[in-house]
């Protein structure tokens, strides 16, 4: 494998562009000495980079960027994020993310990971979604929060307004695959041949509109799956309003109507069961006629 190749391969929250910069400043060493981009690596060469580039792997604070905080001890912080915002930069010279940020707000944040990109956050929200954003202040609490989440410990539940009357709680655990559209997901059909992740998505009607046409539910889910929302309420005929990628057909400025209002959670320090909760947004209620 080509040096740049594997360069790019080894950090991929770095733009290849920077990349080739670094590479071209001379500040990358295969067995103690300078490499170019073309240089090919052999099993059991070492790869060394100039502290220069590791400097580069703190993500960019941005002070200026407003979020409510729910939430803040010495281990905790939660975010009420707003919906078009990104919870975790992709990569260090991203801007305008919750983790920009929550490194502005708490600096140590930016050592918790090894790449510094996520400022502590523990777990995700689609860029569309608003709500409650939890994440650590500490390494420690950052592992105990992604076990959490990776043992279906932590619970998060969310509100939703999708199209269509519902009358009575369901359970959709049709398994999700990648789809044909570019970032999007799907209900895996019987006897698909392409890698599927399994997905319980749980929903109870708690409203109605004005209008038959849309219910208001509230849904808790016991995997973590991209978009498992999103892709299971359309699944059954029940799309997210304002959920364009899923075929909801709104307006072009119309908001995803998805919000995390809750997450439940034992705190990775004293154990005590709390919860985090996240007022509906004002504007959650904007629906076209």
């Amino acid at each position: 494998m080509r040096l740049d190749r594997f360069l790019c391969n080894s950090l991929p929250h770095l733009s290849r562009r920077h990349i080739l910069t670094v590479l071209g400043r001379g500040d990358v060493f295969v067995n103690g000495q300078k490499s170019r981009k073309g240089r090919p690596l052999a099993p059991g060469d070492r790869v060394s980079v100039d502290a220069r580039l590791v400097e580069t792997l703190t993500l960019r604070p941005q002070a200026e960027l407003s979020l409510p905080i729910l939430f803040a001890d010495e281990d905790l912080v939660a975010l009420d994020k707003p919906c078009d915002m990104p919870s975790i930069a992709q990569r260090v010279t991203d801007l305008g993310t919750a983790a920009n940020f929550l490194v502005a707000r708490f600096p140590e944040t930016a050592s918790i990971t090894a790449y510094g990109i996520e400022s502590g956050i523990a777990h995700r929200l689609d860029t569309a979604t608003s709500g409650v954003l939890v994440g650590a202040r500490t390494r420690r609490a950052y592992e105990e929060l992604r076990r959490g989440f990776s043992e279906h410990k932590i619970r998060k539940t969310y509100v939703a307004i999708v199209r269509g009357h519902i009358d009575s709680p369901g359970q959709i655990t049709d398994a999700l695959q990648d789809s044909a559209i570019s970032g999007s997901v799907e209900v895996a059909p019987p006897h698909s041949k392409k890698p599927s992740r399994a997905a319980i998505t749980r929903y109870t009607p708690i409203g109605s509109t004005e209008s038959a046409s849309y219910s208001k539910v509230e849904i808790t889910i016991e995997t973590g799956v991209r978009h498992q929302i999103r892709a299971h309420m359309a699944s059954i005929g029940h799309p997210i309003i304002g959920d364009r990628l899923y075929g909801e057909p709104t307006s072009a400025s119309m908001r995803l109507l998805l919000h995390a209002t809750r997450v439940a959670l034992e705190h990775p320090r004293s154990g005590i069961a709390m919860t985090i909760d996240s007022p509906t947004p004002a504007d959650f209620f904007d629906i076209p006629a």
